[in-house]
């Protein structure tokens, strides 16, 4: 496949059709790898919570039931902005299982050894498999033309190259008990020394409700800007939710367990005041220590108003009835 021209995506409104993403302009190269909360040239957000230097994110907290996700090919999204130049998504990024830095997680990440690498999916499902790189990489490639909004303030809008993870569900066949999805990172000392911190219970841990993770917006990410994801933005495969707080998408997945309790993730376990489990984008609820009303938009020098659910408002019905206050 050859590589997508990118020169039309500039103006300051882009609309994608989230089946045909960008028709028209060309199919895209294959890739195999993922991103993280990137970054911003700016000064450095609100240090995080139990004394940690900075860079954090986080969770919300409270599960719900599930209603079919709307038509994916009636499904598009306003983008205000250029797509974040690659030097800054790749060169900003929070991986604590290597640094606290910013700035230094890609030279400590550079060597992370991303292949072979194997996924495991179980718990309450029928066809529990162990997914290696072929495998992951045999799920139709799309790109999928995201705003990424970190619970620090700040926000990019990145191409990333993957696949539904409905797609991979489906693939295990959940049981009905299987309510929510639990995902862990990789945690080898050897390679990360951010292991060696108490920032956080290591291994890294997230969540989603069943119905969140199969929406058709959320995607197990491969690459970005075309190409196979760098280690410091999650490779060689990550999540990427966009309608929540970027610390949700979790990096450099291992395994992969459907459960019927709530998974009490890593950032809710450090500060369930600040943290809860479904961390979703809202203007109307400030972090304790910081608000949330605006976002510095990285590689403009610019602020915009955030966006309810980061602009995403199909995602809407999944929380309907729900105190987004409470279930923040």
């Amino acid at each position: 496949m050859s590589k997508i021209d990118r020169s039309d995506i500039t103006p300051e409104h882009v609309y994608l059709n989230r089946r045909q993403l960008i028709a028209g302009m060309g199919a895209l190269a294959a890739a195999s790898l993922l991103g993280a909360c990137a970054r911003e040239p700016e000064a450095e957000a609100t240090p995080p919570p139990t004394g940690v230097s900075s860079t954090a994110t986080p969770v919300a907290d409270t599960p719900s039931a599930t209603e079919t996700a709307p038509d994916p090919t009636a499904m598009t999204e306003r983008l205000e902005e250029k797509l974040t130049p690659l030097d800054d998504v790749a060169g900003y990024n929070n991986f604590y299982e290597f640094t606290l830095s910013k700035t230094k997680v890609a030279e400590l990440a550079k060597d992370l050894e991303t292949s072979p690498w194997e996924v495991e999916v179980g718990g309450l499902v029928r066809n529990p498999r162990t997914f290696g790189l072929d495998d992951i990489m045999a799920f139709e490639q799309e790109e999928r033309i995201y705003r990424m909004r970190c619970v620090e303030g700040w926000s990019m809008v990145i191409p990333w190259l993957g696949f539904p993870l409905a797609k991979l569900l489906d693939a295990v066949e959940p049981t009905s008990e299987a309510r929510f999805v639990r995902f862990q990172t990789l945690a080898d000392p050897e390679q990360m020394p951010g292991l060696n911190t108490r920032v956080l219970s290591w291994p890294y841990v997230e969540g989603l409700r069943m119905d969140e993770a199969m929406h058709d917006l959320t995607i197990l990410a491969t690459g970005l800007y075309g190409k196979d994801l760098p280690p410091q933005n999650g490779a060689p495969v990550r999540l990427v939710v966009p309608w929540k707080y970027g610390f949700k998408s979790i990096k450099s997945i291992v395994k992969i367990d459907l459960v019927a309790e709530m998974p009490v993730s890593s950032w809710m376990a450090a500060a369930p005041r600040e943290y809860g489990f479904y961390a979703n984008v809202n203007p109307e609820v400030p972090h304790p220590r910081w608000s949330q009303a605006t976002e510095r938009v990285i590689g403009t020098g610019k602020r915009r108003k955030t966006e309810l659910f980061n602009g995403y408002d199909e995602v809407a019905p999944l929380y309907e009835g729900m105190d987004l206050e409470e279930n923040f």
